[in-house]
């Protein structure tokens, strides 16, 4: 059947260019008299992002409390502390600044203080849409995308595991889009987010849920990270500012094309090698590009050379160079891939539009071949 091409729903507002957040103070007002910033420790203020927010706000005449306490790969207790701080000082709305933890924080932050009486693992049986306060976020790293998807990863604080929510209730209002926040990333952070935004953009592409208009957004995503792939090793850091700016729309089309078809099995495989091993986000989905790859030569070939041509290399190539930066210093046991695959022995949707479909059995392999 052919793809349709208007199968799509975003329904934040972008606001793109270098000090759009001063130059839009007046959104802020139109939001309401007090808002709750939240944030993690430091990466808001060494962007430059907080201290510009903060003017707008305070120009705009808008009350504001920083909640700094977010933690990466954020806890549901730490977003359920939030949403309570939010009622407590009367916030009308939120505001995430920082990178995917942060925003994607803000997000479930703005649902919890809707609701008083959720608990902090009650945002995952939630009716969707839930009640949420608004929320404006402004992105630091160059990699996420959670400007313009309606989904927020979070982890929950009783069992240690990553799991996502998603849903009308986890759409910006706002998203502030200034690449020069991202100027100050260290390499290892640019690294992994650009990863992240390659592998939003590669699993859209072959995903079964992919149309028209996810294509174009995943593939102006690639060509945009032709600079980050030009080195063999991807290790050509500093990047210059032209770099960043281009690097952070890339993540943006990324974004937008998950926001239509969502991941594939790399991200939900990719969970337990942050879990359990630290492994950024970035690169622990990224680790499982080759696998995809494999599978879609099979299953997607156009979409494969669509996504050499974008990219400007063979297939091989871009998995050698993944490679390159995806070395681990443990392994993962058969026994351990397949107490870790019982987690998905009920189904989940990122298998079922996986090139071919992927299983349990198929998650196990993956992980040995690590």
């Amino acid at each position: 059947m052919a793809s349709v091409l208007l199968n799509s729903y975003m329904p934040t507002r972008v606001i793109c260019g270098e000090d759009c957040v001063l130059r839009n103070a007046a959104l802020f007002s139109s939001l309401g008299r007090a808002c709750l910033i939240v944030a993690s420790s430091s990466a808001a203020r060494k962007s430059g992002a907080l201290a510009d927010c903060r003017k707008a706000l305070e120009e705009a005449g808008v009350r504001y409390t920083v909640f700094d306490g977010v933690e990466p790969n954020p806890q549901t207790k730490t977003c359920f502390a939030a949403g309570a701080a939010a009622r407590e000082t009367g916030a009308d709305f939120i505001v995430g600044i920082g990178g995917g933890s942060a925003m994607d924080a803000a997000k479930a932050a703005a649902i919890y203080a809707a609701d008083p009486e959720m608990t902090h693992d009650g945002i995952y049986s939630r009716r969707i849409p839930a009640a949420a306060k608004p929320v404006v976020l402004i992105g630091t790293t160059a990699g996420t995308g959670s400007e313009v998807t309606g989904v927020s990863v979070l982890t929950n604080s009783d069992t240690g595991l990553k799991k996502s929510i998603s849903g009308a209730d986890c759409y910006a209002r706002v998203s502030f889009c200034d690449y020069r926040y991202t100027c100050g990333v260290p390499a290892a952070i640019t690294r992994s987010t650009a990863l992240d935004a390659f592998a939003h953009a590669s699993e859209s592409l072959f995903s079964s849920m992919r149309n028209d208009l996810s294509a174009l957004y995943a593939l102006q995503a690639i060509s945009l990270l032709r600079s980050f792939f030009a080195d063999p090793a991807l290790s050509s850091f500093p990047p210059s500012e032209a770099e960043r700016n281009v690097w952070y729309a890339a993540s943006l089309y990324a974004g937008l094309a998950i926001n239509i078809t969502g991941t594939v099995f790399p991200h939900t495989l990719g969970y337990h090698l942050t879990e359990r091993y630290g492994v950024p986000h970035g690169l622990a989905c990224a680790a499982f590009f080759p696998c995809l790859m494999q599978r879609a030569q099979k299953e997607r070939p156009e979409q494969v050379g669509a996504l050499e041509n974008a990219l400007g290399l063979p297939a091989a190539e871009i998995c050698g160079r993944i490679a390159s930066v995806c070395r681990f210093d443990f392994s993962i046991s058969e026994a351990e891939a397949r107490e870790v695959a019982k987690r998905w022995e009920n189904g989940i949707k990122n298998f079922d539009r996986s090139p071919g479909g992927f299983t349990c059995e198929d998650a196990v392999e993956a992980y040995l071949s690590l």
